[in-house]
């Protein structure tokens, strides 16, 4: 590999700060802020606004749309008038 050529790839905090949930993990991502770790040690810190613990798609709280009674809602008000 060539020197100086790739990003530094290291540990980092994400931080759910809706559902007070973090992961340590490996990213090349930037940022200014910390965070101490439960190892003690200190971690860049990136806060997000959603992640799988707050996504409704993995806590189970997805509301499902009922697309065929809008496409018959649809079709009824806008489709092909029979003469």
């Amino acid at each position: 590999m060539k020197k100086g050529i790739h990003p530094d790839y290291r540990p980092v905090v994400f931080q759910d700060v809706s559902a007070d949930f973090s992961i340590l993990t490996r990213s090349t991502i930037k940022t200014n802020d910390t965070i101490q770790w439960t190892d003690g040690k200190t971690y860049p810190l990136v806060r997000l606004e959603i992640s799988s613990a707050s996504h409704p798609f993995f806590t189970g709280k997805q509301k499902l749309l009922d697309t065929a009674g809008r496409v018959e809602k649809f079709n009824k008000k806008y489709g092909k008038k029979k003469s």
